[in-house]
């Protein structure tokens, strides 16, 4: 039987989630109560389709899952959710595991590897590592947000200007490339900083680049 949670908790939000995918239910269950005896949240799953039918919950989630699973395989399933761009850390757990499968599983990118039957404490320190790591993805990607909303609060010339800035022209450079009068081309980069939110010349070139905005333009 599966228990499965469809609509996550929402007394607490930013409640960290386990989703557990092994079809012993006596595994699934002993797991449960293990995560929870830590304050995680926890969803349960017999098989892996199952456990990304809907939406991830909006909060740091790591995905246990078993190598052996009806329908497909953990592995197969690991190769599924990346071909999907789907980014949720991987702790993998297995009663048949080997060194081949152990190396594939983390070449492909998961937090650990644990072979049946496992310490508990085992289990609970490679969970963290992996929530860790998704905490971070989701700061990364929420910083990324922000810059793309500021950019786009630029004008098309302010845009204009920005990329020719961080491209490492002068203002001069940037006035004849335009058509435009260096004051002008001025006033137009202080607003870039300004609606950039960018406290040096430094700053805004690292915000360019993890926005794309690279130095190619000369």
């Amino acid at each position: 039987m599966t228990s499965q949670t469809s609509t996550w908790p929402t007394s607490d939000r930013a409640a960290p989630v386990v989703l557990v995918v092994d079809d012993d239910q006596a595994v699934r269950e002993a797991l449960g109560h293990l995560f929870r005896s830590v304050g995680l949240e926890v969803a349960l799953f017999d098989n892996a389709l199952d456990s990304v039918r809907g939406p991830l919950p909006d909060a740091a989630c790591c995905l246990v899952l078993d190598i052996r699973l009806p329908q497909v395989s953990g592995l197969d399933f690991q190769h599924r959710l990346a071909e999907a761009g789907i980014e949720i850390p991987i702790v993998f757990m297995t009663g048949h595991g080997d060194i081949p499968m152990s190396v594939r599983a983390m070449k492909a990118g998961a937090v650990d590897f644990l072979t049946k039957p496992f310490r508990e404490q085992d289990m609970l320190d490679a969970v963290s590592a992996a929530l860790q790591r998704d905490r971070q993805r989701r700061e990364a990607g929420g910083i990324l947000e922000g810059l793309r909303a500021r950019l786009a609060g630029l004008s098309p010339r302010e845009q204009e200007v920005m990329r020719l800035v961080c491209a490492g022209l002068m203002n001069k450079q940037i006035a004849a490339r335009l058509g435009l009068s260096e004051i002008t081309v001025k006033v137009h980069r202080r607003h870039v900083m300004e609606k950039m939110e960018a406290g040096s010349l430094a700053e805004l070139v690292r915000m360019a680049g993890r926005l794309g905005q690279g130095r190619a333009e000369r």
